[in-house]
C-alpha cells in the first residue's frame, strides 16, 4: 500500500484535502470518486527527487498531438505511443511512456500522466480527469491543448519583448566594468607618475574606480548573500506571499504582474468550468494555475466569500482579484449562464492587456537604457580629456 496526498472537489464544490492509502494511484482515485469527490491533484506522499519541468511548448505540442490523434478515432495507448516521439524534453517523453503502460493496466489517461510527477500541471490533470468523468475526453483533450499553447505563446511573446533590453542591459554592464577596471586605473598610473593637479571631474572618476578596485568584490559578495538570503525567504510560503504582494504594489510592475497573473488563473478557471469541475474547485485549481502567491490568497478569500453564496463577480471584485476589463467579461458570464466562456474570452483580453503594458514598459526602457550608459560613457571621456588638456603646456 502506498500513501498519496489528495484535494478534491465534493459535488456541493467544496474542496477536501486529506491523504488515504492504496496499492496505485488509479486505486485512490477510483477511492475518492467512491465517495463521491472529484480528483483535482493526487500524488505520492513522500519526498521525491525534483527535475527540471518540460516546457509549456513541449506540453502543448505533446497534448495537440494527442488531441488530434484521439479527435481521429486513434485508440488512446496508439496516439501515447505516436506522440512518445514528439517531445524533446526526457522527462515528459519518460512520462509519456510510462502513462502508456499504465494505459494498459486499466488507468485512465489523467490518473496514468498524473504517476509522473512536476510534468503535467495539475490544471491540466484536473481537466482530464473531468473529461473523462463525464465521457468528453477528446473535447478535455483539446481544452488542454489550447490552453497550453496559448499560455506558450504568451510566455514566448514575453520573452521576446524582454530580450532586447536585457542584452542591452549586460552589454552596458560589462562595458562600464572594463572601463571602471580595466582603462580607467591605467590612466590612473600614467597620471599619477605626472603629479600634476588634476581637474575635479577627473579625480570623481579615479576615487570612483578606486572605490569599485578596494570594494567591488565584497560588495558583490554581500549583495550574493543578501541575494540568497532573499531567495530563500521568498521560498517560504509567508515570504513568496509577502513578496508577490509588494511586487503587486509596485507602481508599473504591479499591474503587468497582475494582468498575467489574471490571465493564467481566467484561462484555467474556464478550461475547469468548461470541463464539468465544480464552481468552487474550478477556483482553487485557477488560484493554483495563477502562478502568484497573493493573488491566488485573493482568490481564496473570494472563493470564501461565493461558498458563503455571495456572487462570484462581486468577490472577486472585492478582494481584487481580476483587473476591471477582465472581470466585467466574468459578471456578464455569470448572470447569462456562461462563465466559463467568458472567463476564457477574459484571459484573452487580460493576456492582450499586459502584452500592450509590456511593449510600452519596453519603449520607454530602451531609450532609458542607452541614455544612461550613454552619460556615464561621456562622463569617463569628458573626464579623461580634461585630464590630457591639462597637461598640455600652458594647459
Amino acid at each position: 500500500m502506498t500513501a498519496f496526498r489528495y484535494r478534491a472537489a465534493a459535488a456541493s464544490g467544496r474542496i477536501v484535502r486529506g491523504a488515504l492509502s492504496a496499492t496505485s494511484e488509479a486505486g485512490a482515485a477510483a477511492a475518492l470518486e467512491a465517495r463521491g469527490l472529484a480528483p483535482l491533484a493526487l500524488e505520492p506522499d513522500g519526498p521525491g527527487l525534483r527535475w527540471s519541468r518540460p516546457s509549456r511548448r513541449d506540453l502543448a505540442i505533446a497534448f495537440r498531438s494527442l488531441a488530434a490523434l484521439v479527435g481521429a478515432g486513434a485508440p488512446l495507448a496508439g496516439a501515447l505511443a505516436a506522440t512518445e516521439r514528439l517531445p524533446q524534453h526526457p522527462e515528459l517523453r519518460a512520462a509519456l511512456a510510462e502513462a502508456r503502460r499504465l494505459l494498459h493496466e486499466g488507468r485512465s489517461l489523467g490518473s496514468a500522466l498524473g504517476a509522473s510527477p512536476d510534468v503535467v500541471p495539475p490544471v491540466c490533470l484536473g481537466v482530464l480527469r473531468a473529461g473523462e468523468r463525464a465521457g468528453r475526453l477528446g473535447a478535455a483533450l483539446e481544452q488542454v491543448a489550447t490552453q497550453l499553447e496559448q499560455d506558450a505563446e504568451l510566455a514566448s511573446r514575453i520573452r521576446q519583448a524582454l530580450a532586447y533590453p536585457l542584452v542591452l542591459a549586460a552589454s552596458g554592464v560589462a562595458s562600464i566594468a572594463v572601463i571602471a577596471l580595466v582603462i580607467v586605473p591605467r590612466f590612473a598610473a600614467l597620471l599619477a607618475d605626472l603629479g600634476q593637479e588634476l581637474p575635479p571631474a577627473t579625480r570623481l572618476l579615479l576615487t570612483l574606480s578606486s572605490l569599485t578596485q578596494r570594494f567591488g568584490a565584497g560588495l558583490l559578495a554581500a549583495c550574493g548573500l543578501g541575494l540568497a538570503a532573499l531567495v530563500a525567504w521568498r521560498r517560504t510560503p509567508a515570504g513568496r506571499e509577502r513578496w508577490d504582494e509588494l511586487l503587486l504594489d509596485l507602481p508599473v510592475v504591479g499591474p503587468l504582474r497582475h494582468r498575467l497573473a489574471a490571465a493564467r488563473f481566467c484561462r484555467a478557471f474556464g478550461s475547469l468550468l468548461t470541463a464539468g469541475v465544480p464552481l468552487l474547485g474550478a477556483l482553487e485549481g485557477g488560484a493554483d494555475a495563477s502562478g502568484d502567491s497573493a493573488l491566488s490568497a485573493r482568490l481564496m478569500r473570494a472563493r470564501t466569500r461565493i461558498a458563503e453564496g455571495a456572487p462570484v463577480a462581486e468577490s472577486l471584485d472585492t478582494e481584487r482579484v481580476l483587473p476591471v476589463a477582465p472581470l466585467q467579461l466574468l459578471a456578464v458570464g455569470e448572470s447569462s449562464a456562461q462563465l466559463g466562456p467568458m472567463a476564457a474570452r477574459a484571459a484573452d483580453l487580460a493576456a492582450a492587456d499586459a502584452e500592450r503594458a509590456l511593449r510600452a514598459l519596453v519603449s520607454l526602457l530602451e531609450p532609458a537604457l542607452v541614455l544612461l550608459f550613454g552619460a556615464i560613457v561621456t562622463f569617463v571621456a569628458a573626464a579623461l580629456l580634461q585630464a590630457a588638456y591639462s597637461l598640455r603646456p600652458g594647459g
